[in-house]
């Protein structure tokens, strides 16, 4: 009996010693990032039209955080994500003109999970820098496999990329697909997933749909004219169907692979809507479906920021179709993963967001909350970008619990979900007190900003390529219309040496794989059905801009010229050497009428 009595206690001590080891285990995430999906854009979130029953399923299955805010454009929301920490803070403020670019002494997520054995890898997009240290591989991902720029057709993502077979980079090398790039992202997924043996794995996919150009295979948007929707939306619809087939996909592969229970997966979107209603940015949606929120993207009001956020992992106990509507944000999940999974951190992080994982698990119930998050849209393209410095007051909302303070007007979400009643009058002390928070968040986000300029290291990347969308200047120049086009805009790169020498510094008016001299004109032919001819990116009209000449300016000086001597010619050179330290470099192109405009491109490498 006393035998009986000690293996029973024995089988115990070992089925305890096994819970624990299985709850402190390290399970494979999965952090899924849709690009322009608002919360309105969801089936489960009340929207008549679109169906999205693979994402619906995710959420029913999980947990969902129904009040979960992220930046009101996606630069800013990607770096926040990543390093749980403001956008404002790490650098990365606007989606362009360098100011996409963490400051390279910030740990992301990816350095994270690395740091804890885990193998790492982004699919899709980045847009937080394309050279270095600001590209994924800089930034802990031991695989990558994305486009350039914030989308496809923006200046530095492979030229006329359009969503159907196009070029991406796998670790920095160009690579052509076959396929829509939605399916190439889940794909690679698949195949990084496969590769794994030992180690857990920590996947970032971040797809490029919805985002404009609303391209998409016909079959998808086909549906929902049929049912009335505008041609805009029926595309913006399908792209976002093209997403849910594939997030159905990947989880019977995670289950056919006995992966599923121990695999996170989190879905989450970037900012508000675009296509998905109508209306002003900052004001009340009038066609289309938004889930009773005022403003789309890029709005400091409910619908410019407020995000879907579902989590599902059985072993972790995240199942059930559980609600939690506390307050929560993109800057909790890597605070959230570090107390999750006992994960150690390969330097202090002083983190903005907070764990939430007593929220997701229930323990922390809702009448106990009492928290405040700051949000801002820095986002600018017109005349007045300058330098593209931070701007107080800027398009701002404060929130606290169900309380908006949006730019100088108070709205209460439990009555009036539309913000639609300005309540400031009514509550001065609740005025003063969140007005008080911001001057204090802004004290501290901004004491810290400065430039983070593309470094020139040929230890670690022997040619650098930049574009005019990382220019400083007046206007933006953003997408390849803009090179089409020839917009007359004027902008210098900044360039931080840390390898001086001689340098081979080429300019070009278009990307070197487009083969087409300074002279020469370019025509998008639109012969693929899945093209969006409404979109504003193939609006432009073609410009040849009769090109003589190209002066390159180092720190606002002209250091030399060069003619250009033929049409087809497709770049000029100049050697220089460049010391250690901050530069500004420029090409500008000179036309035959004596006009000025900066080159589109330069590329950089040590002379040979």
């Amino acid at each position: 009996m006393r035998i009986i009595t000690l293996l029973y206690l024995l089988l115990n001590l070992l089925l305890i010693t096994f819970a624990v080891s299985a709850q402190n285990a390290q399970p494979n995430v999965i952090v899924i990032v849709s690009d322009d999906q608002g919360y309105g854009d969801f089936s489960i979130h009340g929207n008549p039209i679109i169906k999205t029953p693979n994402l619906d399923k995710l959420a029913n299955e999980g947990v969902r955080l129904t009040d979960f805010h992220v930046d009101p454009t996606c630069s800013p929301t990607r770096a926040a994500l990543m390093t749980g920490r403001y956008s404002a803070r790490v650098g990365a403020w606007l989606t362009f003109a360098g100011r996409n670019h963490m400051y390279k002494e910030e740990v992301t997520m990816a350095d994270v999970f690395k740091h804890n054995g885990y193998r790492t890898a982004i699919f899709g997009k980045w847009h937080l820098g394309d050279n270095y240290p600001f590209r994924p591989t800089d930034r802990g991902f031991d695989k990558s496999f994305i486009h350039a720029g914030g989308v496809a057709g923006e200046i530095p993502d492979y030229w006329q990329n359009d969503y159907f077979d196009d070029t991406y980079f796998d670790n920095g090398k160009p690579t052509k697909v076959s396929g829509y790039s939605t399916d190439i992202w889940f794909e690679q997924a698949k195949n990084f997933i496969n590769e794994q043996q030992s180690k857990p794995f920590f996947i970032y996919l971040a797809t490029n749909t919805p985002h404009g150009p609303f391209n998409v295979p016909n079959e998808f948007a086909e549906p929902y004219r049929k049912l009335g929707v505008p041609e805009t939306r029926a595309r913006f619809y399908g792209m976002i169907n093209t997403i849910d087939n594939n997030v159905g996909k990947l989880r019977r592969f995670l289950e056919k692979n006995k992966l599923a229970d121990d695999t996170l997966i989190i879905y989450l979107t970037d900012n508000g809507t675009t296509a998905g209603a109508d209306g002003p940015n900052n004001g009340q949606i009038t066609g289309g479906y938004n889930a009773d929120m005022r403003g789309r993207k890029t709005s400091p009001f409910e619908g410019g920021h407020r995000a879907a956020s579902f989590w599902h992992w059985p072993n972790g106990g995240l199942t059930g179709g559980k609600q939690y509507h506390h307050l929560t944000a993109h800057l909790d999940l890597l605070p959230t993963f570090v107390d999750m999974f006992n994960m150690q951190l390969p330097k202090p992080i002083n983190f903005d967001g907070s764990s939430i994982k007593t929220i997701l698990t229930g323990e922390f119930p809702l009448e106990q909350q009492n928290r405040t998050l700051v949000v801002h849209n820095q986002a600018r393209f017109g005349s007045s970008l300058g330098d593209g410095s931070l701007v107080k007051y800027r398009d701002y909302a404060v929130m606290h619990n169900h309380w908006r303070l949006v730019d100088k007007q108070l709205f209460d979400l439990s009555n009036d979900p539309s913000q639609k009643n300005n309540l400031a009058k009514q509550h001065p002390d609740l005025m003063n007190q969140l007005s008080a928070y911001y001057e204090n968040w802004w004290q501290d986000i901004s004491q810290n900003e400065r430039l983070s300029p593309t470094v020139l290291d040929t230890q670690h990347q022997p040619e650098v390529f930049l574009t005019a969308q990382a220019w400083k200047g007046d206007k933006a120049t953003y997408d390849q219309s803009h090179v089409i086009a020839g917009v007359p805009n004027r902008g210098i790169w900044h360039v931080q040496v840390k390898t001086p020498g001689r340098y081979k510094i080429t300019f070009a008016r278009w990307p070197r794989e487009a083969n087409l001299g300074f002279n020469e004109g370019y025509v998008r032919a639109m012969n693929n059905p899945g093209l969006d001819p409404n979109f504003t990116l193939y609006q432009y009209k073609p410009k040849t801009l009769n090109i003589k000449s190209v002066f390159f300016k180092l720190n606002d000086k002209t250091i030399a010229k060069a003619n250009v001597s033929h049409d087809k010619q497709t770049e000029v050179s100049f050697e220089f050497d460049l010391s250690t330290g901050l530069h500004t470099l420029e090409g500008v192109m000179q036309t035959n009428s004596g006009q000025l405009i900066s080159a589109y491109y330069l590329y950089i490498k040590p002379s040979n």
